[in-house]
Formats: structure tokens, sequence, C-alpha cells
């Protein structure tokens, strides 16, 4: 963020209602959290100048695409020196079916990814033709979701201080 700003009740059923539906008009939105339109308007670009909103974005059904298999990967690294790291994550960036990845620490590995593919096939394009590919990797443990149990993109709101 870019600076403290201080979230009051309104900001936080602001950030709930955008975060159920982010396509809602300002409109839609001032009536649901008890405000008049240019309040509410001025309230969200305040949330968004001050980088509580980062981004609206669409969320696109999976199948629809015709991706069905989506796979978590631990990946290690032989050395653990910037350089690598860093190298690493530039290019894991350029990988469309790359939908998540995090540097981990409490487990055997140093990345988490999650990737998202039509098939199996595709699956292990990505993994031997692109991802042991790059340097230092020196270990994929991967494993499959059967199903997802809790999607969302939502952040807990209950936390924000009053």
């Amino acid at each position: 963020m870019k600076n403290n700003y201080s979230i009051d009740r309104f900001d936080t059923k602001i950030l709930r209602e955008l975060q159920n539906d982010g396509a809602l008009t300002n409109q839609q939105l001032a009536e649901r959290v008890g405000l008049t339109a240019a309040p509410c308007s001025r309230r969200v670009k305040n949330l968004e100048e001050s980088g509580v909103i980062k981004s609206r974005v669409v969320r696109i059904e999976e199948q629809a695409l015709s991706l069905s298999l989506f796979a978590i990967l631990h990946i290690s690294m032989d050395k653990h020196i910037p350089e690598r790291f860093a190298e690493f994550e530039r290019i894991i960036s350029t990988f469309e079916e790359v939908i998540e990845c995090y540097l981990i620490t409490g487990h055997d590995a140093d990345y988490q990814l999650k990737i998202a593919v039509p098939d199996m096939d595709s699956y292990h394009d990505i993994l031997l033709g692109k991802i042991t590919r790059i340097k230092g990797v020196s270990g994929v443990k991967s494993a499959f979701i059967m199903r997802k149990i809790v999607d969302t993109t939502a952040l807990p709101l209950k936390y924000i201080s009053r």
C-alpha cells in the first residue's frame, strides 16, 4: 500500500461487496453498502489509489477453457543463492500454465507452484519441456488436485482494525 489508509466500516462493506462481485456498478455498490453514489465512488477511488484495491479481475470457469488438470508442484533448487532464485522466478513467471508460484519454507522444497493444463500430456510437456529445464531445478514433486473444496480470491475482512 502507498500509505497507511484507514479503513472504516463503509470501506469494509465496499471491499466485501467487491470481493463478491467486482462487476457491480457504482450505483449497485452504493445501494448495497448504504451510501449515495458520489461518496461511494470517492471511497472506491481512494481504496484504489491507496493500494488497498490492487485490481479487479474476471474469474473464468476452467472447464470452459478445457482446463481439467490442476497440479501442485514442489520445486527444489540446487543452490540457495539470490541469482539462482531470481532467474527461476523470472522464467517461471513467463509460463502461462503457472497460475500460482510461492517461495516457501518449512517444507522439503523451495517453491510451490499451481499449474493448470487440459490433460496429462500437457502436464508432461510443461514439466519436462520447461520446468525441469530451468537452471538450478534439482527436484520436482507433483500432486494432482482431485476436487476443489474452497476456491476463492476473497480475503478475510474480520481482521481490519477499526
